[in-house]
């Protein structure tokens, strides 16, 4: 078998538990998507569904727990509840929508 050289630049610095690795990407790696943090001022949906209700409009101030909208998924209807207290800044749903999962359901200021 014969040995490749590696170009210094194809090689990453990989940090595992505070511990780096100097190794070559492999194509899954390269081809992955960035990370992208979460917001908490956005409500999600979990997984793909229908907007049975919507409980909310924009400016109105609500509470921790307080119901934002019913999603229907699977014949199941999941009540989806505020993160924490704040004002309603954009409504993106009306009853009836399909959404897909991780659509962008309420944004909270």
């Amino acid at each position: 078998m014969k040995k490749r050289k590696f170009n210094k630049k194809e090689l990453i610095t990989l940090v595992v538990d505070d511990v780096e690795y100097i190794t070559l990407p492999n194509r899954m790696h390269l081809q992955r998507k960035p990370y992208k943090p979460v917001n908490p001022n956005i409500v999600l949906s979990f997984m793909p569904g229908n907007i049975q209700k919507v409980f909310v409009r924009k400016g109105q101030k609500v509470k921790e727990g307080a119901e934002l909208c019913i999603l229907e998924a699977m014949k199941m209807k999941n009540v989806i509840v505020s993160p924490a207290d704040g004002v309603i800044k954009s409504v993106n749903i009306r009853e009836g929508d399909v959404v897909p999962k991780n659509h962008a359901l309420v944004e909270l200021k």
